[in-house]
């Protein structure tokens, strides 16, 4: 079965452009597109699909306020925001929102594509540069949690790859260590930090800082 996508967009020129770029995918095809957060919330209960692209900037409702609301309905639907905003705070709003992932517009037909087959495959896809952004701003207070959890060297490795987007054989391919080994220290990880998610693991030791610090 294909990977079904919806896209929600208030630009008419950017919901043609990814379209044109899912329908380069043999694996996936679009179901629906959306102008509106209010439109897509009033067909979200009977729409059929596995991957919802989302806007984070649009008028009356973001696309952040929409993935909240959307989110407890639909559990089975991931969510991967799809923006211009290279803002560390928006990245964990929406995750805390729901997101399971975060690329940039700017992103490539290849990175887009390579995103929707992550996010329904249980990954959690964020473009590079958001990542390193991300790392950085929240650096010193990862540390601090990290050791408060008593995380080993290797698990520092391994979340720190996870926070940045990585998959489980590319964290391996980094760290010289089979993928086999990346998900016993992923379990280990998860055990420590009583989550069962890397979107959980990952807002646990980089957590959102407050506006104004």
């Amino acid at each position: 079965m294909p990977i079904r996508v919806a896209l929600v967009d208030d630009d008419s020129t950017m919901l043609d452009l990814l379209r044109r770029r899912i329908q380069r995918g043999a694996d996936m095809v679009v179901a629906r597109t959306y102008r509106t957060a209010e439109h897509f919330l009033g067909e979200l209960p009977e729409l059929h699909v596995h991957v919802v692209l989302m806007d984070i900037n649009m008028p009356d409702m973001d696309g952040i306020a929409c993935v909240l609301q959307a989110k407890p309905k639909r559990p089975d639907v991931q969510f991967l925001m799809l923006t211009v905003l290279e803002n560390p705070n928006y990245v964990f709003q929406a995750l805390c929102a729901g997101a399971t992932g975060y690329l940039l517009k700017s992103s490539t037909a290849d990175e887009l594509l390579e995103g929707i087959r992550d996010i329904h495959d249980g990954g959690s896809p964020m473009s590079r540069n958001i990542a390193r952004l991300v790392v950085g701003s929240f650096q010193d207070v990862a540390q601090q949690r990290i050791n408060d959890h008593l995380l080993t060297d290797r698990e520092k490795e391994i979340i720190d790859g996870l926070a940045a987007g990585h998959m489980y054989k590319e964290i391996a391919a980094k760290l010289s260590i089979s993928t086999g080994t990346v998900r016993k220290h992923v379990r280990n990880i998860y055990q420590k930090l009583q989550v069962s998610r890397r979107s959980e693991a990952v807002r646990k030791v980089y957590p959102p800082r407050s506006e104004g610090k």
